[in-house]
């Protein structure tokens, strides 16, 4: 649990490292950031209320429709960035103290089901480690296009 804490952690610096010497008006990066950012949001509160309620409803988003109705293209890259940062960041203390009884704790989700706090954490590790290799193949898409 402590190797997953010490990633859950590090995401905010490796997803800026990711994006370091992208241009900010580049879109695709910046729907990217966006999307990771607004899951990052719903996923802080479904952790948090695995630990704070008996076995809650974790509620999923259209993250198809966040993208077009919230207009990403208008969204601030670094304000994104910022947002991922404090969220990792508020649950640092969180993770910390947590016990095992805790990362035992389980919530349900109304698409997939059963998920216990540390299969959750797991996920958000994953999510994170799936977007900065999007980020890379695209970096390197244009990197061979363009030189």
């Amino acid at each position: 649990m402590e190797a997953l804490i010490e990633e859950y952690g590090r995401g905010s610096v490796m997803h800026r490292e990711a994006i370091e010497g992208l241009a900010e008006e580049e879109l695709r990066f910046k729907q990217i950031i966006i999307h990771v950012t607004d899951s990052e949001i719903l996923s802080t509160h479904r952790l948090r209320k695995v630990l704070a309620e008996e076995e809650p409803l974790l509620i999923s988003f259209d993250q198809n429709a966040w993208a077009k109705d919230l207009g990403y293209d208008l969204l601030d890259r670094e304000q994104h960035l910022l947002l991922f940062q404090f969220l990792r960041s508020s649950m640092q203390t969180i993770l910390g103290h947590l016990t095992v009884e805790q990362s035992e704790r389980v919530g349900v989700h109304e698409d997939a089901g059963r998920f216990t706090f540390k299969q959750l954490l797991e996920f958000r590790i994953q999510h994170v480690r799936d977007h900065l290799a999007q980020i890379e193949r695209v970096r390197e898409y244009f990197i061979d296009v363009f030189q």
